[in-house]
C-alpha cells in the first residue's frame, strides 16, 4: 500500500471514529462517501478499512465474554459487518440458535426472533423486515453472522470502539429468563417421528432417541433405531424387561450406536454388524425439578429425556389421572417413575382446570410420548409442573459429531454409570492405563461428573510402568461443569503416542456434597452380570500419592475413556 494511502485510510479511520460509535443492526463505520472535498468510492476503501481492522488483535465483549480474532474466526468483511461463526452465537448470546435447511439461521430470545438469510440483503425481526448488506455468509464450510445485527435484533445494545478494535454487546433487558412464557418445538421443525412402542419396554430406547434426533434438528433429520439401543447394548437385559437413560447413556457413549432405523427395523431382532453412525460426546444431566434449567435445554438443543409415572398402559386406556379431552396428564402421588417421555415445549398459561386432578397452579410441559399417533395430540400430551414426578431426571444430548471426529476410543466401561466409589469426601483421583495401538496422538479424555458444579484436572502419563510412574503427570486440562452428565475433554495439545505404549489418564475431580464422585462400572444386579473387569486396568487414589488397583479393590471399572487420532507429521 502506497504511504498516499495510507494517510488516507488513517485520516478516514479518525474521521470514523469521530462520526459513530454505534449504528442500527451492527454497522461498525458510518458510510465515508467524502474526504476534504474528494469523492471516495466505499468499494476502494471498506476493504481497506476491514484489511486494517482484521490485521490488528480484534475482540468482541458479549456480556463480559469476550472473543478475539487470535482464538476464534472473528473478521470485519468488505461490508463493514464484524462477522463471527455462527457456532458461538448460542453460548455467546445466551439464545437459541438453528440453522434450517434452507440456510436460513433462526435466532432466538425471549420473545424476541430473527431469521438471516444466506448472502441476503434483508433479514426479519419479529416479522419486521430490514436491510443490510449480507449478514450471514459462507465460508470453507463454516457460517458467519453480523455480530452486530445478531445482538441488536434480540434487544442488545450493541457498540464498535474504532480506537480499541473492540465491539461490545450488552443485554440490557431486567429479565434473568432467556426464554419466552410458551415455546414448542412442533413448531420449530424441531422433534423427530412419533412412533409406537408396542407392547415392549422400551419407552426408555424410544424417549433416549427422539430426544437425540431432535438435538440434530433443524439442521440433520435422522431416524434412529430403538431395536438397536434395547438390543444392541452391553446390559443382561430382554425388551420386555425394561430399561432406564442410563442404559442409554451407556450403548451412546462407547459408540455402540445410533444406527439407522431403516439398517435396524423395529422388529425385536438385533441387526448384526452395525456400526454406529454418530458419535455422541456430551450428556448432561439437569437436577430433578429445576424447571428454568429444563426450559433453558429445550430451547437451545432440543428435546429432554425425562419421566413420570403412568397410570395408563397404552394409548387405548383411561386414567383419573389423564383428561383426554386436553390431553393432560397429572399424577400426584407416591409412585416412583416407570416411563419415560420427551419434553419438547412448554405452556405457562396452560389452565390448571385442564387436568383431571386438582392442582397448584396453571402450567405444563409438552411431552412427546411413544405410544404412536392415535395417543393424545398426535403422540404428545401436556403434562402438568405439579405432577409428582416430571422433570425428577432430565437427559439432553448436548454434543455430537461425526464419527470421523476420532479414529480410536480406548474404554472398558460398556456399561458405564452403575455406581459411584471414592474416600467419603468430595474429591477423588481415578486413573485408567490404555496401551496405543498404533502411532497416535492423544485428542481427549472423556469422563461423567457425578453431580453438578464439580471442578476437574486432567492429567496424562506417557510410558506408563507402575503406580510410581504417577509421579510423573503432566496436566493437559482442567475447568469447571454446571451439570453432572457426560464430558469429553479436548486436551491442550495433542500428545503423541507410540505403538505398543502404555500411557495413562488421570482424572482429579472434586463435586461439592458428594462423598462418592468417581463413577463405576461393576456387576451391581442382573442386568449387569456381564460387566467384564478384566479389560480395565484402573487405580483411585485419596490425594494422588497412594493408588490402589479398582479391579482388585472394589471388581469394577473406572467411567474414564480416552479418544486418540492417528498420528500425522
Amino acid at each position: 500500500m502506497s504511504h498516499i494511502k495510507r494517510y488516507f485510510l488513517l485520516a478516514i479511520l479518525v474521521m470514523a471514529a469521530c462520526v459513530l460509535k454505534f449504528h442500527h443492526f451492527g454497522r461498525d463505520y458510518e458510510s465515508i462517501d467524502t474526504f476534504r472535498g474528494a469523492q471516495l468510492n466505499r468499494e476502494d476503501w471498506n476493504p481497506l478499512i476491514a484489511q486494517s481492522v482484521n490485521e490488528k488483535r480484534l475482540t468482541i465483549s458479549i456480556d463480559n465474554k469476550e472473543y478475539s480474532n487470535q482464538d476464534t474466526g472473528i473478521f470485519m468483511d468488505d461490508n463493514l459487518n464484524l462477522m463471527v461463526p455462527v457456532d458461538i452465537l448460542s453460548e455467546g448470546l445466551n439464545c437459541s440458535t438453528h440453522l434450517y435447511p434452507k440456510e436460513e439461521l433462526l435466532i432466538e430470545k425471549r420473545d424476541n426472533r430473527a431469521s438471516f438469510g444466506l448472502d441476503n440483503t434483508m433479514i426479519s425481526v419479529n416479522d419486521q423486515v430490514f436491510e443490510i448488506t449480507s449478514p450471514m455468509k459462507k465460508m470453507k464450510g463454516t457460517y458467519y453472522v453480523s455480530i452486530g445485527a445478531a445482538s441488536e435484533s434480540i434487544g442488545y445494545h450493541y457498540e464498535w470502539d474504532v480506537e480499541q478494535n473492540k465491539a461490545v454487546a450488552i443485554d440490557t433487558s431486567d429479565s434473568t429468563s432467556i426464554f419466552p412464557s410458551s415455546y414448542d418445538l412442533r413448531q420449530r421443525g424441531r422433534i423427530g417421528r412419533v412412533r409406537n412402542q408396542g407392547n415392549t419396554g422400551t419407552c426408555w430406547a424410544f424417549a433416549a432417541l427422539s430426544a437425540l434426533e431432535s438435538s440434530l434438528l433443524p439442521e440433520e433429520e435422522e431416524t434412529f433405531s430403538p431395536d438397536h439401543m434395547s438390543l444392541g447394548n452391553s446390559f443382561a437385559t430382554r425388551e420386555e424387561e425394561g430399561g432406564e437413560y442410563t442404559m442409554g447413556m451407556a450403548y451412546l457413549l462407547s459408540w455402540q450406536g445410533p444406527v439407522l432405523e431403516e439398517d435396524d427395523p423395529f422388529d425385536g431382532v438385533l441387526t448384526e454388524g452395525l456400526s454406529a453412525v454418530k458419535h455422541v460426546q456430551e450428556i448432561q444431566m439437569i437436577e430433578g425439578k429445576d424447571y428454568e434449567k429444563i426450559k433453558e435445554a429445550v430451547f437451545k438443543y432440543g428435546g429432554v429425556q425425562t419421566s413420570l409415572y403412568s397410570t395408563l398402559l397404552n394409548s387405548a386406556d383411561s386414567s383419573a389421572s389423564y383428561n383426554p379431552n386436553e390431553k393432560a396428564y397429572c399424577y400426584i402421588g407416591t409412585e416412583k417413575p416407570n416411563h419415560e417421555v420427551v419434553i419438547i415445549g412448554w405452556d405457562d398459561n396452560f389452565s390448571k382446570d385442564n387436568f383431571p386432578v386438582n392442582v397448584e397452579g396453571d402450567g405444563a410441559f409438552i411431552c412427546q410420548n411413544s405410544w404412536g399417533k392415535e395417543f393424545g395430540e398426535q403422540g404428545t400430551f401436556y403434562v402438568s409442573y405439579y405432577d409428582t414426578n416430571i422433570g425428577s431426571h432430565n437427559v439432553v444430548y448436548t454434543k455430537v459429531e461425526e464419527t470421523d471426529n476420532y479414529d480410536h476410543i480406548y474404554q472398558s466401561d460398556l456399561c458405564g454409570w452403575v455406581g459411584q466409589m471414592g474416600y467419603n469426601k468430595d474429591s477423588v483421583y481415578g486413573a485408567n492405563v490404555y496401551t496405543a495401538e498404533k502411532e497416535e496422538e492423544l485428542s481427549s479424555v472423556g469422563f461423567y461428573a457425578t453431580g453438578k458444579d464439580s471442578i476437574y484436572t486432567l492429567y496424562m502419563v506417557r510410558d506408563f510402568q507402575d503406580t510410581s510412574s504417577f509421579e510423573k503427570k503432566v496436566k493437559i486440562a482442567e475447568g469447571t461443569l454446571s451439570n453432572a452428565g457426560y464430558y469429553t475433554i479436548p486436551v491442550k495439545q495433542g500428545i503423541k503416542l507410540s505403538p505398543g505404549e502404555k500411557f495413562a489418564v488421570v482424572l482429579s475431580i472434586q463435586t461439592p456434597n458428594s462423598i462418592h464422585p468417581m463413577a463405576i462400572e461393576y456387576v451391581a444386579d442382573e442386568s449387569t452380570r456381564n460387566v467384564d473387569i478384566s479389560d480395565g486396568q484402573g487405580y483411585i487414589s485419596a490425594t494422588g500419592r497412594v493408588w490402589d488397583s479398582v479391579e482388585e479393590m472394589s471388581s469394577c471399572n473406572l467411567c474414564l475413556k480416552a479418544y486418540t487420532k492417528d498420528w500425522k507429521e
